[in-house]
Order: structure tokens, then C-alpha cells, then sequence
């Protein structure tokens, strides 16, 4: 009776064992302090929204703060796999950190959703970005966005200012291209760190070379700097941003020189103002009303629905990838690749995605809208 007993016990415990590696990890590394954290913050009150299972299968989040430094990210990237044995990464934040992460991914073989902005995340398809994924619109698609405002609003000639890290300079290559197929001249060209604390000297070079617009292409509220600079220096002309700035910290830390600055975002930044025909409307409602109902009302931006569409992605991929393996294992974070680059037409709050083995974004035009900041918030131009 004994011996019945104990081996009893004994598959009860192998039964629980296998209970705890079905578990599916998502370690996500994103920038709660420093210079990123108005971005972050968002990311890290999403995280805890995202649902807690998937094809039947627990999920737990396993969540780091990388305080907006690169090797921190690449330590808690390090920590996630080797020590967490996660079968997923999102993260993180902005660009520089993500990009560092990708080493990382590709060396163990983990597939990583990226929550930053840079082209250069997914883009050209290698042996390392073959690993990874990203929800945030490229930089090509909101440059574009920028390039046909300016065009329609006969913009000849612009000065740029943008962060000397890599959002800065993927910024820079993307809007000069298309710049220069739209005949607008770049005059100026301009650098400033996020932990800057003063950025005159480029502010000055900036006005003296008097063009018709400014853009500025930095993220979070350090890109308040050069457009106040700017203001109090007496510049009256038209500014651009970048979707890096679409969050209410930005709005209280530029205040009134804010006013008028014209940037294109993701489609739940506007949400209830989009027309009802609109494709993404219902899916970044359903975030919106979901991340206010946690958090308050106003407080949505689309840094957190970059966060929210990583698991809307692992939504779709993981049921297919459960199909050929368990999670723990070498062949489910494979299987969970191969079915993240084949979801189609997948909508999130940022845009309707369908990815490729050429594409791991699949964002179009849908994913974008251009707006204003209008009386301290933003207002949707039709």
C-alpha cells in the first residue's frame, strides 16, 4: 500500500512538473525610469492588461526596467533566457536598447517583439532580425506621412534636428530619401543627446538657416528641449515631430510651445475621433476603453498600445505554434517565429498587421494619421 502511495505521489508530481514547463514566459524589458520613462510608464501599465492565457496555456509576464539604458537591456535580456528560460522577448522601448537586444535574440534563438520605432529593428532581413518582430510603424511610413503634409503645404526647405543615438540617425536616412524625391531641401542637420539640458548652439544654427519648417525627430519629453529652445528664440515657422512625442507627458512639459506642432501617429491616439469606416478603429477602441478603464481617462498614448499589440501578435501566433510543441522548449519559441512572420491582417490599436519572411512589421497606410497640437492636445486634420 505504501509502494501504491508513493508511486502515486510520484506522477502527481511528474504530472505537475509538466503543468509548470506548459507555462508560456514573456520576458519583456522596457524603460519604466530614466530619460524613456514617459514611454515606458504606458508600456509597463499595458503589460498587466495582456491576458493571462493563451490556447489554453497560463502566460506570465516576467517585466524589467532597463531605465532607458542599452546595457541594461542587454543584462535583463541576458537574465530573461539564460536564468527565466523565456520562450518570448518583448522589448524595448526605444531604439538603441531594442537594437542591442537583438544580438541577444538571434544568439539563443528567441523570438523578441521590439516596442520601438527604428527601421533598422527589422530591416534588411538577416540571420539576427530573422528573430525578431516590431510593432511600432517604421520610420519610412511616418516620414511619408510628414513629406506629403509639407508637400501639400508647399514646404521647400527644411532644418532638422534629431537624437545622436539610432532614432536620430534611422530619422535622418529615412526623411532625407524622401525628402529629396519630393524636392525639399534639407538646409540644416543638427544633433542633441536625450539628457541634454541645453541645445541653443543647434537652436541658433537651426534659425540662421532660415527655411521654411523645422523637424525635430527625437522621442519622450527630452524632445521638448529643442522645440521650446526654438520658441524662445523667437522661431515662429511651422514645427514637425515624430510619433516618438505622442504621449500627455510630452504635452505637459512643452506646454504652450507646443501649440500648432504638427505629427503623424498611430490611429489610437485619435481613436474616437477616426470616422467610424475607419479599419482600426474597433480594435484601438477596444484598447483605449480598456487601458482608461485601469488607468483613468486621457491617460492612453500609443507607447502603450505598442505594448498591447505585442500581445495581440503572441494572441494569434501562439495557438499555432502550440500545435507542434510545448513551451519550454527550443521547438516552441521556433514554432512561435515561424508563426508570428505568417499572421495576416491580425488588428491591433496600432494597425492591421501581416507579416512576412521580408517583413516583420506589416503595418501599411492604416496605420497612420496625421494631427496637431491643438489649445494643449491633440487634434485629428482631415
Amino acid at each position: 500500500m505504501k509502494l501504491r502511495h508513493t508511486l502515486l505521489a510520484a506522477i502527481g508530481l511528474a504530472f505537475a512538473a509538466t503543468a509548470v514547463q506548459a507555462e508560456i514566459k514573456v520576458g519583456v524589458v522596457l524603460s519604466a525610469t530614466g530619460p524613456a520613462a514617459s514611454l515606458g510608464i504606458p508600456e509597463r501599465n499595458t503589460v498587466s492588461l495582456l491576458p493571462t492565457t493563451i490556447g489554453g496555456e497560463t502566460v506570465r509576464y516576467i517585466v524589467l526596467d532597463d531605465a532607458s539604458d542599452t546595457t541594461t537591456a542587454v543584462k535583463n535580456t541576458r537574465k530573461l533566457v539564460a536564468e527565466d528560460k523565456v520562450d518570448v522577448l518583448i522589448g524595448s522601448t526605444t531604439s538603441p536598447p531594442s537594437l542591442a537586444m537583438v544580438d541577444v535574440a538571434a544568439e539563443t534563438r528567441t523570438p523578441m517583439i521590439s516596442m520601438a520605432a527604428s527601421a533598422r529593428i527589422v530591416a534588411p532581413m538577416d540571420d539576427k532580425r530573422y528573430w525578431v518582430f516590431k510593432t511600432p510603424q517604421n520610420d519610412q511610413q511616418m516620414a511619408s506621412a510628414i513629406i506629403e503634409h509639407m508637400s501639400a503645404n508647399k514646404v521647400k526647405t527644411v532644418s532638422f534636428i534629431g537624437f545622436a543615438n539610432a532614432y536620430g540617425e534611422g530619422w535622418y536616412e529615412q526623411f532625407q530619401k524622401l525628402a529629396d524625391a519630393a524636392g525639399i531641401k534639407i538646409v540644416a542637420n543638427e544633433r542633441f543627446n536625450p539628457a541634454d539640458t541645453s541645445v541653443t548652439g543647434q537652436a541658433l544654427k537651426l534659425m540662421s538657416a532660415k527655411a521654411d519648417a523645422v523637424f525635430i525627430a527625437g522621442s519622450g519629453t527630452p524632445a521638448a528641449l529643442p522645440q521650446k529652445t526654438l520658441r524662445e528664440r523667437g522661431y515662429k515657422g511651422p514645427i514637425y515631430q515624430t510619433h516618438g512625442v505622442a504621449n500627455n507627458d510630452f504635452l505637459r512639459i512643452c506646454g504652450k510651445d507646443c501649440e500648432g506642432t504638427l505629427l503623424p501617429v498611430g490611429p489610437v491616439q485619435m481613436a474616437r475621433s477616426l470616422p467610424d469606416d475607419n479599419p482600426v478603429k474597433a480594435s484601438a477602441l477596444a484598447y483605449v476603453e480598456k487601458y482608461e478603464a485601469a488607468n483613468g481617462a486621457g491617460t492612453v498614448s500609443s507607447f502603450g498600445a505598442y505594448a498591447w499589440d505585442a500581445g495581440v501578435l503572441l494572441q494569434a501566433a501562439v495557438p499555432e505554434a502550440l500545435k507542434a510543441a510545448k513551451p519550454g522548449t527550443a521547438e516552441f519559441r521556433a514554432a512561435l517565429r515561424d508563426a508570428l512572420e505568417n499572421v495576416k491582417e491580425v488588428a491591433g490599436a496600432t494597425g492591421i498587421y501581416t507579416m512576412s519572411a521580408d517583413d516583420h512589421l506589416g503595418l501599411d497606410e492604416r496605420s497612420r494619421v496625421m494631427i496637431e497640437i491643438r489649445d494643449g492636445t491633440w487634434s485629428l486634420l482631415k
